[in-house]
């Protein structure tokens, strides 16, 4: 496994230099750029922008992984999930032009009077519709298990198995809903074949090391993302951070 950040809090304000900067000196691998922060790496920037943007960070030693976009599918409204698939091929599609692996969405909710086997169908059609684009473009969907009730790993699970394309996986996100009796092992048997992405968050009551030990029973070898809150002493805040997140590795 390998460390990586997702700019969500921690690196929101930084531009690309900043975030490159900050991550080489604190070990880590990779990023996840989130949409809408100031690094501004969003669909329709400009062709030469988007090639400098590639081009820095190959030079680099920090991994451009994915794009986190808020794209999201439950709504009960047929034009808007539409256009959430628009949104989302346009990601995909930048997310090729810079070389990253995958483009984060997520489910937000389960809309109230909506039968919640229609909300699942709904949002299966639209990330089959989704991956369809993504795999002509090389790149995976990451569907982050978040939003009230969408989060619950048999509501994921269902998500999951309604979608059904081989370029749509998960993004773990360290929810504290995964526990049960204080193990996630249930949870994560029950979505362990769709892992492709986790998101690591500083949850104080999470058990990370059993998550560890899961992922690497389970032969995961890709990114972990730091997911984590605001830091007034950002650069000493991610060496700690890294620092922990060695030592959990280790053990295992």
């Amino acid at each position: 496994m390998k460390l990586g950040l997702v700019t969500y809090n921690v690196g929101r304000d930084w531009g690309i230099e900043t975030i490159i900067e900050k991550l080489e000196a604190s070990g880590f691998e990779a990023v996840e750029l989130r949409s809408t922060h100031r690094h501004g790496v969003e669909p329709g920037l400009e062709a030469d922008k988007v090639d400098q943007v590639r081009r820095r960070f190959e030079a680099s030693r920090v991994r451009l992984l994915s794009l986190g976009s808020a794209c999201e599918f439950q709504s009960p409204d047929a034009d808007e999930r539409r256009a959430n698939v628009r949104e989302t091929a346009r990601f995909v599609e930048l997310a090729h032009d810079l070389g990253c692996w995958g483009v984060k969405v997520r489910p937000n909710g389960l809309p109230e009077g909506v039968p919640r086997d229609v909300t699942v169908r709904r949002i299966g059609e639209a990330l089959r519709a989704c991956g369809a684009h993504a795999s002509g473009y090389g790149v995976e969907i990451w569907v982050e298990v978040h939003g009230r009730g969408t989060q619950q790993p048999e509501v994921m699970r269902a998500i999951m198995d309604s979608c059904g394309h081989p370029s749509v996986g998960i993004c773990w996100n360290s929810n504290p809903t995964d526990i049960r009796d204080g193990s996630i092992r249930s949870a994560f048997d029950l979505l362990k074949p769709f892992i492709r992405n986790v998101h690591i968050r500083d949850l104080p009551d999470y058990p990370h090391r059993e998550l560890f030990r899961l992922l690497q029973s389970a032969g995961y070898d890709r990114y972990t993302l730091a997911e984590t809150a605001q830091s007034c002493e950002p650069d000493r805040y991610l060496r700690f951070y890294a620092a922990l997140w060695h030592e959990l590795a280790r053990e295992g």
